[in-house]
């Protein structure tokens, strides 16, 4: 008896074989991306999850004031605590005292009250000396803030291993005393600020080099492609320098006395703004938003430039051929039908321009003024000047949030299927 099923020559049915050939393609196309993605996790999306972590993660309090916060879960928040809870505080600060972990509780309480890091070290040196309460009275006799209800209640937020604390204020905003969420004073209303700056700084950058940009691309695509491979060469020439030497020449150009101050006097630009009354004295452009806004277009020129210059590159030259042919005019033939098949480049370019100037950190450090530094500053300054990791990964969390709804935004808009990198 015969059945109508192919076989190959060990008599296996040819369907079987065929899954099998196509389960050792996947496993070879698997091993071959297994270290791209390896790369990509440890790199990437671990650093993320941990950062995640950090902005609603801080164990300091509950890990080094393990029986007062237990007991402050209790209280209700309108006097002193009692008895209980200043004796487990006098013992929880002399076992840190022990373990050298009191500036951790220092530090962390610092950040809602000033100054409480070294009353927080300067009590528990006190209380190290005393062996016997009663424990209110003690612990009140250290600093006369621990009499204050506020400080109390700031333990008792604090004694959470997960807080939203960080957040809220990345956000300028924080907990009252009542629990809900109130927003910060006048004067320490920065970051919202920091991020408006931020996104304002991304777009005119990313404006201004789609302003440049595009007319250079579509110079470069439509020469002879000798002369293009050339002036290719000069566009690419500031994208294989060092961003730090970038910046540091834009340092010395732009600096009080500098190459473009020389050059504004020469020419009698400064002359003739004092007489019309635009400005007086010398220009002032080191340490400007001007001055960030110039160096970062620099830098960010090519990557604008160049995804655009790909596309254009693919167009070909009989569209605007048969427009002119059918009647149209050049600048309406370029309008409507040459730059409508650009704009998959123009997103690219301006997306990727936008995203990378999120981050921009050592440019507007060094050239910008005080009031021009990016959310990326406040980061450093978290990390290794305040030694905040929680701060700087609420703003990090707050900035990734942000640029994730732009995103989808754009996706809506125009949609990211549309975007071509050449």
């Amino acid at each position: 008896m015969t059945d109508d099923v192919m076989r190959a020559a060990d008599g296996t049915p040819l369907k079987i074989k065929l899954r099998q050939a196509e389960r050792r393609e996947v496993r070879r196309a698997f091993m071959l991306i297994a270290p791209l993605f390896l790369f990509i996790v440890i790199s990437f999306l671990i650093p993320i999850m941990v950062m995640l972590k950090n902005a609603f993660h801080d164990p300091d309090i509950v890990n080094n004031l393990p029986q007062t916060t237990e007991l402050l879960r209790q209280w209700d928040g309108k006097a002193l605590p009692n008895e209980e809870v200043f004796a487990a505080f006098a013992a929880d600060l002399k076992t840190a005292s022990k373990a050298r972990t009191v500036a951790l509780i220092g530090k962390r309480l610092n950040y809602e009250i000033p100054t409480l890091k070294s009353k927080v070290t300067v009590t528990a040196r006190k209380l190290d000396k005393i062996n016997m309460g009663p424990w209110t009275e003690a612990v009140i006799a250290t600093d006369p803030i621990w009499k204050d209800v506020f400080t109390w209640t700031v333990v008792k937020r604090a004694g959470s291993a997960f807080t939203p604390y960080y957040l809220l204020s990345a956000l300028d905003l924080r907990q009252g005393a009542d629990g809900g969420v109130e927003r910060t004073p006048e004067n320490r209303r920065i970051y919202l600020q920091v991020l408006g700056r931020t996104l304002g700084i991304s777009v005119l950058v990313t404006l201004f080099t789609l302003i440049l940009g595009y007319p250079v691309a579509f110079m470069l695509a439509t020469l002879p492609q000798r002369t293009a491979s050339i002036l290719m060469i000069f566009v690419l020439l500031p994208f294989w320098t060092s961003l730090l030497v970038r910046t540091t020449a834009w340092t010395i150009l732009l600096q009080d006395g500098g190459v473009v101050a020389q050059f504004l006097h020469i020419t009698g630009i400064t002359w003739i703004s004092n007489v019309l009354g635009f400005m007086s004295g010398e220009p002032q452009l080191f340490k400007t938003r001007f001055a960030t806004v110039l160096a970062m277009t620099h830098i960010q020129l090519p990557f604008t430039l160049l995804p655009i210059y790909s596309v254009m590159k693919t167009i070909s030259p009989t569209y605007m051929r048969a427009a002119k042919s059918l009647g149209a005019t050049p600048f309406h033939a370029f309008r409507t039908v040459y730059v409508p098949q650009t704009l998959p480049g123009v997103a690219a370019g301006c997306l990727l321009t936008f995203i990378l100037c999120l981050g921009y950190f050592i440019t507007p450090a060094l050239v910008g003024g005080g009031s021009d530094n990016m959310i990326a500053g406040f980061i450093d300054t978290a990390m290794n000047n305040e030694g905040n990791w929680g701060k700087a990964s609420a703003l990090g969390f707050v900035l990734l949030t942000a640029t994730l709804i732009l995103y989808y935004v754009y996706n809506r808009l125009i949609g990211i299927d549309k975007m071509k990198l050449g």
